[in-house]
């Protein structure tokens, strides 16, 4: 064994410096290059049978059902991705999403809104694959949504009112959420012209279902439908996410929109 270990270590300096340089150095790009696009063909080497779902159920079931449109369902999916930092699925979809409908400056949109429902790295883990989309399709910064347009109007009443119910909830709390709350969210990003609100409230909503924020649902699946989500449309965000996040995740959020469909005006 002795003798064996000398004779590796003889050879050790080669492998090192070659292979395990190259491993470093491979580290290391991947650290700035987008995640590898998962194929059909790796899927089915490692699965046949999860290769026949994905194939039967998932594109030729559920990505046919008619409940959703191909665009929503790309706006949901890539929410789905960006909130629970599934980034080996990005690559796909963010292309499928373009093919879709989704505009290069509404992606954009997407990413910056999860931002701060999602949080800063998740959304940094979409930057990478959404260039990669963008610069194969020609896609450059100037096309895409300003840092500062001009603003959607905003509905002053039914502003006040969060306000009124935030502040006097959690000011006292923590003054600096319900600041930003106010200032970055529903004065700013919420007014954004570049994703329309429903569309801002179908990515929230599904960002919410997939990350399991529960408790945050009633109000924003309340916004969404005031927004033009229809009861149809919300059953079937459901349905869709059973498949990109877990049957746990709809089941757990079930009860809840239920609550909130059956209060709703009819």
């Amino acid at each position: 064994m002795i003798l064996k270990s000398k004779r590796a270590l003889s050879a050790g300096p080669v492998a090192v410096s070659t292979g395990g340089l190259a491993g470093c150095v491979g580290v290391e790009a991947n650290k700035h290059s987008a995640p590898e696009k998962l194929t059909p063909a790796a899927v089915k080497a490692v699965s046949p049978a999860f290769a026949a779902y994905t194939r039967d159920d998932l594109f030729g079931g559920v990505w046919e059902r008619e409940a959703l449109s191909p665009r929503d369902r790309s706006v949901a999916t890539v929410a789905a991705l960006i909130a629970r930092n599934q980034t080996i699925d990005m690559p796909f979809h963010f292309d499928r999403a373009l093919d879709n409908g989704v505009k290069p400056g509404e992606l954009s949109e997407i990413i910056l809104h999860l931002a701060f429902y999602a949080g800063w790295p998740n959304a940094n883990a979409a930057i990478l694959p959404a260039k990669a989309a963008f610069d194969a399709r020609g896609i450059s910064a100037d096309q895409l949504p300003a840092v500062s347009p001009t603003l959607l109007p905003l509905d002053e009443a039914a502003e006040a009112k969060r306000e009124r119910q935030v502040s006097g909830t959690f000011g006292a709390t923590a003054p600096g959420v319900v600041k930003y709350t106010r200032e970055a969210l529903f004065l700013n990003l919420w007014l954004r012209p570049d994703l329309a609100p429903r569309d801002r409230s179908l990515v929230t909503v599904t960002a919410l279902i997939a990350s399991g924020q529960v408790a945050q649902i009633p109000f924003h699946l309340n916004r969404a439908m005031d927004n033009g989500l229809t009861v149809a449309e919300a059953g079937e965000v459901l349905t869709h996410l059973a498949f990109y996040s877990g049957w746990p995740t709809v089941f757990s959020a079930l009860p809840v929109v239920k609550e909130v469909l059956e209060k709703r005006p009819k």
